[in-house]
């Protein structure tokens, strides 16, 4: 076996995440530390795409803030992720999205899966 995905396994804590994919809506519950301050600031958006296998799995999460697109990526391990909250299941033919950086408006618009 790997050494990384031993020491992965034994190290990385295990999470209870959702599922999610590129198209849908998730809001990130994540911790900021303001000198000796802590609190949890949510950041809802579209995910664009996820990447990475095990512990350095990465997602990036795209929102329109005053008008102007703003992208984070998010390490899915992250211990200072507090929990994700999938808001809307998105109906997209792509596991990466990157052509909503280009578009706007009503044409940026990911149509929602029915339940």
């Amino acid at each position: 076996m790997d050494l990384i995905k031993l020491a992965e396994q034994t190290y990385v804590e295990k999470k209870d995440l959702p599922s999610f994919k590129a198209g849908d809506t998730v809001t990130v519950y994540y911790k900021i530390i303001e000198g000796t301050k802590e609190r949890i600031q949510q950041y809802q958006g579209v995910v664009l795409q996820r990447r990475g296998v095990g512990a350095s799995q990465t997602f990036t999460v795209r929102k329109i803030s005053n008008g102007v697109g703003v992208e984070r990526i998010f390490p899915l391990m992250s211990p200072k992720i507090e929990k994700i909250v999938v808001d809307k299941i998105g109906v997209v033919r792509r596991a990466r999205i990157f052509y909503l950086r280009g578009i706007f408006g009503k044409k940026a618009r990911i149509e929602e899966k029915k339940a």
